[in-house]
């Protein structure tokens, strides 16, 4: 690892504190032009005893506006401290877990995996606009039938066809012979450019594609494509789980990667992160933005630096190796489960060495599918599966109970 250690909770707090102090001080400076301040202390105390031990707490009061992407040119200089932070973060995570080469990549934190996946398309979209004089008619977006409806919401916003490509229904792997059909019919409506998404671990099953069955079907029907990623679940644990995979950006064909860090990082809402390798982020630059320092090229604008800091902390806090540990840990339960519903003969996918579960609707109740929270792959009535993900929370003691209530059924 070249970034990625471990470092005490004292060295953490000390560290912020270094940055908060480079940041603007509302109380000692006097700042006329910003429309933001601390957070208010009449709601927000903020001399109370327990803060001196909770620095993420004392950055969520300074509340310190990320506005644009650190990783490229100049920045807002009030909050420079917290953005060094944000700044170090899209390094470890492009080199150290998806296998970038040395600032090669540019990113942000966002509000989650919708806003990164919609950073994406929006990128493309203006790429081959502004490079191949593209009409937005000819550009589409191209994926999986088991892909996030972000991708629908992107589709809609950026006034893009969205084709979804089935997938098997036992191994929600991409038909091959399905994918040439939509190629084509997508080259007969005039499409000539394509924002491909590739799902580093779908919501629903945990599946992972193989970005190489897209990029050679693209290239055998001659067409343009920028291809991305979209690891908002899988992103901080396939790539663990999965050392020797080339699924980031070791693969050349990967422009960019969706990390959501609230799920499996367990970071508070609003820690999603964009990566994307240098020279493509300019793309979605808003020129309309003038008073800004440096140039706003994300969808969000402005956005709480705190959010950084609680995905560094987390980082540091564990280290690679004691990350490791934790994942191998939810693999192990994940494993158990799976061997007991192989000797219950139940029907269910699990993707290898991922920590979802999705079992067959048929051998499981509703009223039990609602009672331990089990998620449906629809709610209009017709059910297939059933999802169980292994998060922390979740002991083998709680699927131990769950399993014990389904042999009546099955038998």
């Amino acid at each position: 690892m070249k970034y990625w250690k471990k470092i005490s909770h004292t060295e953490q707090a000390e560290r912020i504190d270094a940055a908060l102090e480079i940041n603007i001080d509302y109380k000692n400076k006097i700042t006329l032009g910003i429309p933001a301040s601390s957070l208010d202390p009449h709601v927000f105390y903020d001399r109370a005893s327990f803060l001196k031990d909770a620095p993420l707490l004392r950055t969520y009061i300074q509340n310190p506006n990320h506005i644009g992407c650190h990783t490229l040119g100049e920045s807002e200089m009030f909050f420079k401290g917290t953005q060094d932070i944000e700044r170090e973060v899209i390094e470890l995570l492009s080199v150290d877990l998806l296998k970038a080469a040395p600032e090669s990549c540019d990113g942000y934190v966002a509000s989650g995996g919708t806003e990164a996946n919609i950073q994406a398309a929006w990128i493309y979209r203006n790429y081959f606009a502004r490079e191949y004089n593209a009409r937005y008619d000819e550009i589409a977006l191209l994926g999986s039938a088991d892909t996030h409806y972000s991708i629908a919401k992107a589709a809609n916003l950026l006034h893009l066809t969205w084709y979804s490509v089935p997938v098997y229904d036992d191994t929600r792997m991409i038909v091959q012979e399905a994918l040439d059909a939509t190629l084509a019919r997508a080259k007969a409506d005039g499409v000539k450019y394509f924002i491909v998404i590739a799902n580093m671990a779908t919501t629903m099953f945990g599946s992972v594609d193989d970005p190489s069955v897209y990029v050679h079907a693209l290239k055998q029907h001659g067409l343009h494509y920028k291809l991305h990623l979209d690891g908002a679940f899988g992103g901080f644990i396939f790539p663990i789980s999965h050392p020797d995979s080339h699924i980031n950006f070791a693969d050349e064909h990967v422009s960019s990667i969706t990390l959501d860090a609230h799920k499996m990082l367990q970071a508070p809402y609003g820690t999603g992160i964009f990566i994307a390798r240098k020279g493509l982020m300019e793309y979605a630059y808003t020129k309309e933005a003038q008073y800004v320092h440096g140039m706003d090229i994300t969808l969000s604008g402005s956005r709480s630096g705190t959010n950084a800091v609680a995905i560094w902390m987390i980082l540091m806090t564990y280290g690679p190796h004691g990350w490791f540990e934790k994942i191998n840990k939810l693999l192990y339960r994940t494993d158990w489960l799976c061997n007991q519903l192989d000797k219950m003969q139940i029907a269910y996918y699990r993707y290898p060495k991922m920590n979802i579960v999705t079992i067959r609707a048929k051998h499981v109740p509703a009223d039990i599918a609602e009672r331990y929270g089990l998620v449906p792959d629809t709610h209009d009535g017709k059910t297939l599966w059933y999802k169980i993900v292994i998060m922390d929370h979740v002991e083998v003691e709680h699927l131990e109970e769950f399993l014990e209530n389904l042999p009546a059924i099955n038998d």
